[in-house]
C-alpha cells in the first residue's frame, strides 16, 4: 500500500485515482463514466474531459479587530460571507453573483 504524499489537486487525477483504486481492489468497472471515457479516448480523455469535482482545501486565518470598526466587527459579516458561498449551491451563487 502507498501512501498520498499530498493532495488531488485535479479532477483528472481525482477519476484516474478513482479508476485506479478500483482496478487494484479486483472490482468492476462496467457502466462508470469516467472508465468509458478512459476506454474510449485514454489518459487524455480524462484530463480533457474529467467527471469529478475539484476538493479544495482552506485554511483559516485569524484577523485583529481594527480599531476604527466601532460596534461593528467587519471580520464577523466577512466570516458569514465566505460560509455563505462554501455552502451555497451552484445555482444560487451564479444567480448571484450575476445580479452583482
Amino acid at each position: 500500500m502507498s501512501s498520498r504524499l499530498w493532495p488531488i489537486a485535479e479532477p483528472a487525477q481525482a477519476d484516474y485515482e478513482q479508476l485506479r483504486a478500483m482496478v487494484l481492489a479486483g472490482g468492476e468497472l462496467g457502466e462508470i463514466l469516467t472508465a468509458r471515457r478512459f476506454a474510449r479516448r485514454g489518459l487524455a480523455g480524462l484530463i480533457s474531459w474529467p467527471a469529478s469535482e475539484p476538493e479544495y482545501l482552506g485554511s483559516v486565518v485569524g484577523a485583529r479587530r481594527p480599531r476604527w470598526c466601532g460596534s461593528g466587527d467587519p471580520r464577523e459579516q466577512r466570516l458569514r460571507d465566505v460560509y455563505g458561498f462554501l455552502l451555497a449551491d451552484r445555482e444560487s451563487y451564479r444567480l448571484r453573483a450575476v445580479g452583482k
